[in-house]
This record gives structure tokens, C-alpha cells and sequence, in this order.
């Protein structure tokens, strides 16, 4: 098969033939349809995943059908169409048990623990237990994004925030997982507050339903908190960042109001200082998000299926496999052009 290949950290990816993947007697092979170019991949290209052993595949949002299942798989079929939350659960653990598969101490991580969907074929384990059946007129885009953008920012608002309609949500950083937080937000009612130090980003969180945008280039931290706090009553109840900054961890804290909820998504090189006075003195709560597990997308994909959510309106292009290394290298560059990029095998 053919897939972008990097055996070296840092180094650019080649588009090579590979062997193809092997099937595990509980998981399936999926002939990849569409794969996201996430930020998350160049952390792993770059070495900062320790589950990453050398040569490698990246790639882990993903939308595809099924060529081959084990022989343990009872739920799926061979030509089926379906996602999978880019943690895949083991299925028998205790935080499996209780229902947390996203945290589950035995996890697999296409992309990361193996080799991933930046290829025309990827294993996917344990498949009853993690694989999404997707409606097959569902846009490529919208479904692959659903296994990791949008996933982890529905449960982070939705299951760990509990954000409600009439509640407001500060959004810190508009990548690809803010701007998924913004249209979540927007879909469940919420007046959205999107900050961010880009134009380009704002506009975007504009069009996918934020309310008010603050451009923070060239203010103070404590100014961008004076601005956000400007457009709320007493601060807002959700802040979510997505960046992964100490400063802007701290800016979605101190914008909350009193027993505000921030849910953390940014991933940060280094555990940061935050300003737990804020946290004591107002009661806050701070929340983490690390993905969904399969069985709570339902809820997700009926947005996505009523129109309500368009996680498709947030593709600012699409490529061909063969432009994925120059994409994947090209975000180490400021001034990555605001979206979602997606990658078309077909």
C-alpha cells in the first residue's frame, strides 16, 4: 500500500509502498477514505510522543470502510463505512468498565501506538468495542473529523462542562479543535467568545458561530481578560483553551466567573503555573478532555445528521496523500492558513 513514512524525527515524510497492515483477531482493516492533518500529528513527528517507535505512519482522524475484520468481530461487517475515536479502548479494563474508554489504561492510538491512517489501509483494534458505523452520504470531512477535533471538544463542553444554552463560553485559540468548540458551541446554544491572536482564525470563528471574537496581537494578558470579561455579566461560565500556552491557560481561567468551569484541550510541552488563587477564591473547576469513547457518539452524530453541526464548513482545503509531508512540515511555519486541512485518499 502506499503511506507517508518518516523514519527519522523532524525529517521529511516520503509517500512510499509499505507492507500492508496486519489484522488483529478482534479489530478490523480500513481502506482509508479521508484522514485530518492534525497538530497532533506533528507533535508526533517531531518526537514529542514517547508511544511513537521509529519507522512510522502517522495519522489517527479517519474516515474509511472496512476491507477485512477478525475473526472475534461481531458488530461490523466488510464494506461498512465507519470512524473510530482516536483512542481505541481495550474494552476490559476498569476505566472501560465505568464507561471511560477514552482513559483506558490498555488504549491504542492509531498514528501513535501504531502505525496510522496516512495510508490507503490502517488496523484498527478491538473493533466492537470502538468502531462508529457512518452514514455513507455523509461527507468525508465531517466524518473524519469526528474522531478527534470534534469529538474531544463535544465531551470536554458537554460531558465534563456541562455547558447550557444559556450559558457563555470563551473559546482561546482557533485552530481546528477551537474552531470545533466554537461551532459546538453555537450548536448547543451557547454565546461563543473566540480570542485569538490571528484575523484570519476570527473571521473563521465568526462564520461557524462565534457571537463576539477578541484579537489578542499586541495586548497584555490581563487586557485580553479586561476585554473578554467586557462582553459578559461577571465573566463567562465555560472557558475551553486550545492552544496549549501557559498564559492563555491562565487567560480562559481568569475570565470565568464565579464556580466557572474551564475544560483544558491545548496540550502544553511543560506543565504550566496557573493562577490557582483565581481557581480557590471563585470556586472554579478545572476539567481535561482526552477524546470520546465510541459508544457516547451518538449524541455527536445526530447534530452532525440534523444540520445543526458542520464539522465539513471547517475544511479550508483538501489534498491528495502525496501533498501530506509538505503539509505535515509546513506547520511548523506561523501563519498556517485558518481550517481544517483534509487529506483525500478517495
Amino acid at each position: 500500500m502506499k503511506a507517508v513514512y518518516f523514519e527519522e524525527f523532524g525529517v521529511l515524510p516520503v509517500l512510499r509502498e509499505l507492507p500492508e497492515p496486519l489484522l488483529s483477531a478482534a479489530g478490523v482493516i480500513v481502506r482509508v477514505e479521508a484522514t485530518g492533518l492534525c497538530r497532533s500529528d506533528w507533535h508526533g513527528w517531531l518526537g514529542h510522543d514517547s508511544d511513537i517507535g521509529l519507522p512510522h505512519v502517522p495519522g489517527h482522524e479517519l474516515v474509511g470502510v472496512i476491507d477485512a475484520i477478525g475473526p472475534l468481530v461481531r458488530r461490523f461487517r466488510v464494506g461498512q463505512r465507519v470512524t473510530v475515536p482516536f483512542v481505541c479502548a481495550c474494552g476490559d479494563c476498569p476505566e472501560c468498565d465505568a464507561g471511560n474508554g477514552q482513559v483506558c489504561r490498555n488504549q491504542t492510538q492509531p498514528g501513535f501506538t501504531h502505525w496510522g491512517s496516512y495510508a490507503e489501509r490502517v488496523a484498527l483494534h478491538n473493533a466492537d468495542v470502538n468502531l462508529i458505523a457512518i452514514p455513507d452520504d455523509l461527507d468525508a470531512g465531517a466524518a473524519a473529523l469526528l474522531g478527534c477535533r470534534f469529538a474531544t471538544s463535544y465531551r470536554g463542553l458537554v460531558h465534563q462542562a456541562g455547558l447550557q444554552a444559556h450559558e457563555t463560553l470563551v473559546v482561546v485559540g482557533c485552530g481546528g479543535v477551537g474552531l470545533s468548540a466554537v461551532m459546538i458551541g453555537q450548536a448547543l446554544g451557547a454565546t461563543v467568545i473566540a480570542v485569538d491572536i490571528s484575523a484570519d482564525a476570527l473571521d473563521a470563528a465568526t462564520r461557524v458561530g462565534a457571537a463576539h471574537v477578541v484579537n489578542s496581537a499586541g495586548l497584555s494578558d490581563s487586557e485580553v481578560v479586561d476585554r473578554i470579561r467586557a462582553l459578559t455579566v461577571d465573566g463567562a461560565q465555560v472557558s475551553l483553551e486550545a492552544l496549549g500556552r501557559e498564559n492563555t491557560v491562565a487567560i480562559g481561567i481568569r475570565s470565568l466567573a464565579t464556580r466557572g468551569r474551564h475544560v483544558q484541550i491545548g496540550l502544553l510541552a511543560d506543565d504550566p503555573r496557573m493562577p490557582l488563587g483565581t481557581v480557590i477564591a471563585r470556586e472554579l473547576t478545572v476539567l481535561g478532555s482526552h477524546g470520546m469513547p465510541a459508544h457516547d457518539y451518538p449524541a455527536l452524530l445526530d447534530l452532525v445528521l440534523s444540520g445543526r453541526l458542520r464539522p465539513q464548513d471547517l475544511i479550508s482545503q483538501r489534498i491528495s496523500l502525496a501533498e501530506a509531508p509538505a503539509a505535515l512540515a509546513a506547520m511548523s511555519t506561523p501563519g498556517a492558513p485558518a481550517g481544517v486541512t483534509l487529506i483525500e485518499l478517495g
